[in-house]
C-alpha cells in the first residue's frame, strides 16, 4: 500500500523531546492565577488544556505501546462525538488533580511518549488518522498528528497566558506542513479536471498544491511545491493557517484574512480545511 497522495513524509521524532521540555517549563513557570485562566476550548481553562494533554499521553501510551485499549464509542456514536465525550469525562475526573502533580505527571509520562516515538517505524502503516481519510496511514503521519497536536495545546497555553509559544520555524514549520495533509481529503468531494491545481500559499512557508488526478488517479494529491499555473490559489499567514486549521478561527474568518485568486469553488472549498477530530467529521477510524 502507498500514500503518495499525502506528499512526502514528515519526520518530527527529533522535535518531540523539545517541545515536551518546552511544555513542562511553561507549566511550571505558570502563576496560581494563570492555571484558571479560560482558553479557546469552550469550558475549558488552562489546567483542563493540561489534563486533556496528560490524557493524550495516558491513551497513547496504553493503546500503542501496550496494547491496551479499555474504551469504545457507544452504539450509534459516530467517532468524534465518543472523542469528545471521552475528553470531557477525563478533564472532569482531573479536576482533583493540583496544578503541581499535573505538572509531575506531565513531566514523568511525557517522556515516555518522547521514547515510544523514537522507537516506531515510521514507514509502517498504521492506524487512521481520521481527518487525512478513512483508510489506514503511514506512521509517519500518526507521529507527525501527534506532534501537531501537542504543539497546539501548548500555543492555546500560550495564548490564554500571554506568551509567544513556539512559533519559530523550526517547530512551526512541521506543524503547518502536517495540516496540509488534510487537503485532498478536504477536497475529496469537490468537482474539478483531471490535473486541476489548488495551490496554498503559507506566508514565510513556501507552497503546497493540491492536485485533482495526480498520477492517472481520480483522487486528489499534495504536492509540497509552489506551482506557476493553478486553478486556484490561496494564500494566508501562518497564524491564519493554523488557527484555521485547528478551528480556533471559521473559514468565513479566515477568508476575510486571506487571498484566493481564480477558481472561487475551488478556493473556499480548500478554505474548509480541518485538521483535526472535529464534530462535523463522522468519519469512521480504525484506531482511535
Amino acid at each position: 500500500m502507498t500514500a503518495a497522495w499525502l506528499g512526502p513524509p514528515i519526520d518530527v521524532r527529533s522535535l518531540f523531546a523539545e517541545q515536551q521540555a518546552h511544555f513542562v517549563e511553561l507549566l511550571r513557570g505558570l502563576g496560581d492565577d494563570e492555571w484558571t485562566r479560560p482558553t479557546v476550548c469552550p469550558g475549558w481553562d488552562v489546567r483542563d488544556i493540561a489534563a486533556h494533554v496528560l490524557g493524550d499521553h495516558v491513551g497513547r501510551l496504553s493503546m500503542l505501546r501496550d496494547g491496551f485499549v479499555a474504551l469504545r464509542p457507544r452504539a450509534d456514536e459516530a467517532f468524534p462525538r465518543f472523542i469528545d465525550r471521552i475528553n470531557d469525562e477525563w478533564v472532569t475526573a482531573a479536576r482533583r488533580i493540583s496544578p503541581l502533580l499535573l505538572v509531575d505527571l506531565l513531566s514523568a509520562v511525557g517522556e515516555q511518549v518522547v521514547e515510544y516515538w523514537q522507537g516506531v517505524d515510521m514507514d509502517a502503516i498504521g492506524g487512521s488518522v481520521s481527518w487525512a481519510g478513512p483508510e489506514s496511514h503511514p506512521v509517519w503521519l500518526d507521529a507527525a498528528r501527534d506532534f501537531s497536536e501537542y504543539w497546539t495545546h501548548h500555543q492555546q497555553i500560550c495564548d490564554a497566558t500571554g506568551r509567544a509559544g513556539l512559533t519559530e520555524p523550526r517547530y512551526l514549520e512541521p506543524v503547518l506542513d502536517t495540516f496540509m495533509r488534510a487537503l485532498p481529503y478536504t477536497m475529496r468531494d469537490v468537482p474539478a479536471p483531471e490535473g486541476a491545481v489548488v495551490q496554498v500559499v503559507i506566508t514565510g512557508f513556501g507552497g503546497w498544491a493540491c492536485i485533482r488526478g495526480s498520477n492517472g488517479s481520480e483522487r486528489w494529491a499534495l504536492r509540497r511545491e509552489t506551482f506557476d499555473r493553478t486553478d486556484a490559489l490561496i494564500e494566508l499567514d501562518a497564524d491564519t493557517a493554523w488557527r484555521l486549521c485547528t478551528r480556533g478561527i471559521t473559514p468565513a474568518h479566515a477568508v476575510g484574512r486571506a487571498r484566493i485568486e481564480g477558481d472561487r469553488t475551488l478556493g473556499d472549498s480548500a478554505l474548509q480545511i480541518v485538521s483535526i477530530i472535529h464534530p462535523g467529521d463522522d468519519t469512521p477510524v480504525q484506531r482511535m
